[in-house]
């Protein structure tokens, strides 16, 4: 595979940013001049790091460029500083990190990579606060994605005061951010009621969520997210994986079971990354 290291001036986050995206390489079998203007268009997974986290962290800690080799994928892997892919427009001159990545790394990908736009060619995935941004997006923007795994994280209840543990600082930010909490349930990032709305639609992508049984920051709040699914009619998946923590081991098993569902191989294989 190849990876591209893009560094560019975003408009919606008022500066540079970087990303890495991972390209299918040439393979032995063809010429060159044909394959790079075959004009074919590829897959797309949006893979997003968690908190304290960057564009780099997937590559260091995980094999997400063997797992993707395997399906000729495309992996877009953007900055988003610890903005929970929020829009923050008091910070700065701004730092609009939710609407960046539809309205402009989107587009930039599309027209810039050989990726396919279409809906059923598109998915995303993130672990922590990654897997909270999968959720802004794909409850939001089911339009784009044709499937989502999030990692390590889920929807919650913002009215439920518990859901601030640990990060108390963190909540309150958010909060503030959003214009307080009537405010922040108008938003997009309410995603607890925004899946309640759209739970029977029929219109978003296939979902996905996985959290360690050890984990000491989400697993209370997967089991609750769990329950609620069912309640409203979530078509959705859980997994509980016993033994792991908030951890790089997890994810990168997480996000080989990610690319296996969203593409699965054509030819039988056992494709269970936690078998």
């Amino acid at each position: 595979m190849a990876l591209v290291h893009l560094n560019f001036e975003s408009k919606y986050l008022f500066g540079n940013t970087d990303v890495n995206i991972i390209l299918p390489d040439c393979p032995y079998s063809e010429k060159p001049a044909d394959y790079f203007r075959s004009g074919k268009r590829y897959q797309v997974l949006w893979l997003l790091h968690g908190t304290f986290g960057d564009y780099t962290d997937w590559i260091r800690k995980s094999n997400v460029e063997v797992y993707a080799r395997e399906k000729e994928l495309i992996v877009v892997m953007p900055s988003a500083l610890n903005s929970d892919y929020a829009n923050w427009d008091h910070f700065a001159m701004g730092y609009s990190a939710y609407t960046y990545l539809t309205e402009e790394l989107m587009p930039l990908v599309y027209n810039w990579f050989p990726a396919s736009d279409r809906r059923e060619d598109n998915f995303i995935a993130g672990l922590s606060m990654g897997g909270l941004g999968t959720c802004v997006y794909a409850f939001n923007h089911p339009e784009k994605f044709a499937a989502a795994y999030v990692m390590s994280s889920c929807p919650r209840d913002a009215r439920d005061p518990t859901v601030v543990k640990p990060w108390p600082h963190r909540a309150k930010n958010q909060m503030e951010n959003a214009g307080g909490l009537e405010a922040y349930l108008a938003s997009e990032q309410n995603v607890w009621d925004i899946a309640a709305q759209k739970a029977r639609t029929g219109e978003l992508p296939r979902l996905y969520f996985a959290c360690g049984t050890e984990d000491p920051i989400m697993y209370q709040n997967f089991v609750k997210f769990r329950a609620y699914a069912e309640k409203i009619g979530l078509d959705a998946q859980f997994r509980e994986i016993e033994g792991y923590a908030h951890e790089w081991r997890l994810w990168d098993k997480c996000v080989q079971d990610a690319i296996e569902k969203f593409v699965p191989l054509t030819v039988e294989k056992d494709g269970s990354a936690f078998e």
